[in-house]
C-alpha cells in the first residue's frame, strides 16, 4: 500500500494519485500545495500585472509573422467524483418471458402454457438451448426462465425443479433433484439427470403445476 502525504490515505501499490484528495502519490505535501495553488497565483499576476510574466512581456508570445500564440495555462487536477447509481435503478436485471414480449413470440421454437389453476393460459416462450424451470429466488441467486413462482401458491415446485435441453431439432427435460418430482405424460417420476425426450403436445408436471409443450413447424 502507498500512504498519500496529503490525506494520509491508504493506496494501492499501483495507483497514481490518491483516491481521496487526488494527490500524486510520487509527490510530496508541499509540491502537492505549489501544484494546486500554481493556476490560482497565475491568475492574481494576470490580474494585477495585466496579464505580463516576469521578463514585462504579454504572457501571449507575438510570433515573427505577427500573429498570437496562446499559452495555456495547465489545468488544476480534481479528484475523481464518484458517480452515484441512478434513482430507483434495478440491482439486477430480470429476464422477460411474458407473453406480451413480441419478439419471443415470433423467434420461438416452443412454448410451455399453464394447463391448470388460476393461471391457466399462462405461456412462456423458450427460445435458449437451455430452459431453467423453478422459481424466482433473488437472495439464492436462481431466476428461472420459466418463472412459477406466483403460479405455484403451495410452493410444491423447487427453485430449480428442472430444465428443457434443445439439441438442434430434438427436445429433453431433466429433473434436477426437485422435492416433488417431474412427470411427462403421468409417467413415471423422471430420475434427476436422466433425459427425457420431449415432443408436441406433450404434458409436463412439476411439483402440482400442469404443462403443455407446444413445437412450432
Amino acid at each position: 500500500m502507498i500512504t498519500c502525504g496529503m490525506c494520509e490515505t491508504e493506496n494501492a501499490d499501483s495507483a497514481q494519485y490518491c483516491d481521496e484528495c487526488g494527490a500524486a502519490l510520487t509527490q510530496t505535501p508541499h509540491q502537492h500545495h505549489d501544484y494546486l495553488m500554481r493556476p490560482l497565483e497565475a491568475e492574481a499576476e494576470d490580474a494585477a500585472g495585466g496579464g505580463r510574466n516576469g521578463n514585462g512581456n504579454s504572457s501571449s508570445n507575438q510570433s515573427t509573422n505577427g500573429s498570437a500564440s496562446v499559452v495555456a495555462e495547465p489545468a488544476m487536477r480534481r479528484a475523481p467524483a464518484e458517480v452515484a447509481p441512478a434513482q430507483g435503478a434495478p440491482l439486477f436485471a430480470r429476464r422477460s418471458t411474458n407473453v406480451s414480449d413480441s419478439s419471443l413470440q415470433q423467434t420461438s421454437q416452443c412454448k410451455l402454457v399453464i394447463q391448470r389453476g388460476h393461471a391457466s393460459g399462462k405461456e412462456f416462450f423458450l427460445n435458449e438451448n437451455e430452459t431453467l424451470i423453478g422459481r424466482w429466488d433473488a437472495d439464492g441467486g436462481i431466476f428461472p426462465d420459466v418463472d412459477l413462482d406466483t403460479d405455484d401458491p403451495e410452493a410444491k415446485v423447487s427453485r430449480r425443479h428442472a430444465r428443457i435441453l434443445r439439441r438442434g431439432d430434438e427436445y429433453f427435460i431433466e429433473d434436477l433433484g426437485s422435492t416433488n418430482g417431474t412427470f411427462v405424460n403421468r409417467g413415471r417420476r423422471l430420475l434427476p439427470g436422466d433425459l427425457q425426450p420431449l415432443r408436441d403436445a406433450d404434458e409436463i408436471i412439476v411439483g402440482k403445476t400442469f404443462l403443455r409443450l407446444y413445437l412450432t413447424k
